[in-house]
């Protein structure tokens, strides 16, 4: 082999692991958007005077629907708060401690789905009760025994006008008691990402939903993932 062939040879070497790498990420956020495409937004939005650049392109800020604030008790007595999920992805419902079939049937398929989870730091569970005035921290304690997935789940109580208005104006899921021990509630578990924002919307008695549920998990943790680890564009 010639001195010149053999240098050919290296500089070919090189120039595929340096474009390898570049066209794989390519693959993952051009090629592949159909795969890799980050889950929607749910709630009102508005377009906000800010903006940035991708590939070039100027692209107005949009700002999106967030979970406001709370206070609310756990089934332990503690205290919690929106701040207790910061750099936490967590799936929330509502639900009641008496509720006759439904709240039992979802948060069975939901014991199922947390315990897939539970070496998992990014992802965390939460089921609010509608009822805050029979369920209290004791009364979810024992409620919460029923499962045996409780360290990434908390069962949480507080009063009623937070809880309502959490669930409306929040979550926009329906809450309402309606008097004399009748509720509405929607069977719906919602997916929050690491900003507060809702990706997703699942019925919790459908294992359908529930299948899709814990593969839009994944979706949410690889795009956190990438937050951490993408280039400036």
């Amino acid at each position: 082999m010639s001195k010149a062939t053999s240098i050919i040879k290296k500089i070919l070497i090189l120039v595929l692991i340096l474009a390898v790498p570049g066209f794989l990420y390519y693959l993952l956020t051009v090629g592949g958007k159909n795969r890799y495409k980050p889950l929607p937004f749910f709630g009102p939005k508005v377009v906000a005077q800010t903006g940035h650049k991708f590939h070039g392109k100027y692209i107005p800020d949009t700002i999106y629907h967030k979970i406001p604030d709370f206070k609310l008790t756990d089934q332990d007595g503690k205290e919690v708060t929106l701040k207790s999920f910061d750099n936490t992805i967590f799936v929330a419902g509502f639900f009641y401690s008496h509720c006759p079939d439904l709240c039992s049937k979802v948060n069975a398929n939901l014991d199922t789905l947390v315990k897939g989870y539970a070496k998992n730091r990014m992802v965390h569970f939460v089921s609010i009760t509608i009822d805050p005035e029979r369920d209290s921290p004791a009364v979810l304690k024992a409620y919460a025994g029923k499962f045996a997935s409780t360290a990434k789940w908390q069962f949480l109580t507080g009063d009623t006008s937070t809880i309502y208005n959490l669930a409306s104006k929040g979550f926009m899921l329906n809450a309402v008691h309606m008097g004399n021990n009748q509720f509405v509630l929607d069977d719906k578990l919602v997916l929050i990402d690491q900003e507060k924002r809702i990706r997703g919307y699942y019925s919790g008695s459908s294992v359908a939903d529930m299948t899709r549920l814990n593969d839009e998990i994944k979706v949410q943790i690889a795009e956190e993932l990438r937050k951490i680890k993408a280039p400036e564009l």
